[in-house]
């Protein structure tokens, strides 16, 4: 059948060092502090988007399975933004596949988002620069604005959709660490991250976290531009901490930790104690981040992958931005 245009893009998904959680706003996905993340290299979504112009309605599929139900109307809404804003109304089909687990604590939102506004931008025509592109794919997930761009990347929290969009803080080669993904459950998460922002205020814990986030954000970024690893490992994993207190004291509660989890903390603090330069931080999800400087990651990786319940290893460095890998002006089948 004859088809539109269309366009590939690739993103890479981030680990956050300040975490997001919790809105100002559900709906336009305004988060309530600021945030600041490293962009992972090695780990990617790689999205198509072709118009349809005969069909009715949108198609999608992840990883080879087709969506349905919210899964397909989240993507629809986020084509929809994108449709007013190019002036088109031809449906899409987009066709989308992670190389590491979905839903599980590794972003994949976030690459999927921002891999999906940039095919899709592309496919209907639209000429965005970059910090465009990061406010639109924070409509469809809000830690999508940072996987616009690479390196490490600070998202404010202006309150203001127009201005609330990703921000370079440091190029991808500004300081080279490797980011080992501890894989302790391949599942996909009992409680999505939309879901849980909207918790977020039923914790009598979130306002301090939010209260006292920009001194914890100065800390982050003053150690990432001067490359003071022991001042990073502090603060990031102090604000992990805060985010899964919050999550565990929510209404209901939220406990993403697992077992194993908790042991590979351990063994990160440890390996510290011992002089082995390391530190953890986990997003919404089991699966742990250990973050180390490139010197040290072979050694980093043989301890943590000898921690009881760990199933997998996957190893990521700084990435670069979202980008666009092929476009087709039009075609006919």
């Amino acid at each position: 059948m004859p088809t539109g245009p269309s366009a590939t893009a690739v993103a890479h998904p981030n680990i956050a060092f300040i975490k997001y959680w919790g809105n100002q706003d559900d709906a336009l996905r305004l988060p309530a502090n600021d945030s600041l993340s490293m962009t992972l290299g090695g780990l990617q979504t790689t999205t198509s988007v072709t118009l349809a112009p005969d069909d009715q309605s949108d198609e999608a599929t992840l990883n080879g399975n087709r969506l349905t139900g919210p899964a397909l109307e989240r993507i629809s809404r986020h084509l929809d933004l994108i449709r007013r804003r190019a002036g088109r109304r031809e449906r899409a089909v987009v066709i989308s596949a992670n190389d590491f687990p979905t839903g599980s604590g590794v972003a994949s939102s976030a690459s999927g988002f921002a891999a999906l506004t940039v095919a899709a931008c592309a496919a209907y025509g639209l000429d965005l620069p970059a910090a465009e592109l990061s406010r639109l794919a924070r409509r469809g997930s809000g830690s999508a604005c940072r996987s616009l761009f690479g390196g490490f990347v600070v998202w404010p929290a202006t309150g203001d959709d127009a201005t609330s969009h990703g921000q370079p803080l440091a190029a991808a080669d500004h300081w080279p660490l490797v980011d080992w993904v501890v894989v302790v459950d391949r599942s996909a998460k009992h409680v999505g991250s939309t879901a849980g922002h909207q918790l977020a205020t039923s914790s009598s814990l979130q306002p301090s976290r939010v209260q006292t986030c920009p001194h914890r954000l100065a800390v982050a970024t003053q150690a990432i531009l001067a490359r003071d690893f022991a001042q990073l490992a502090e603060v990031a994993e102090l604000d992990s901490d805060l985010m899964h207190a919050v999550m565990m004291t929510s209404s209901p509660p939220i406990l993403y930790w697992q077992p194993a989890s908790i042991r590979v903390m351990h063994q990160v603090r440890g390996l510290r104690r011992a002089g082995t330069p390391v530190f953890y931080t986990l997003d919404a999800g089991a699966n742990p981040h250990c973050l180390c400087p490139a010197e040290s990651a072979e050694d980093v990786g043989r301890a943590l992958e000898s921690v009881p319940g760990v199933v997998g290893l996957l190893r990521a460095e700084v990435g670069g931005p979202a980008r666009i890998l092929s476009t087709v002006v039009d075609q006919a089948g």
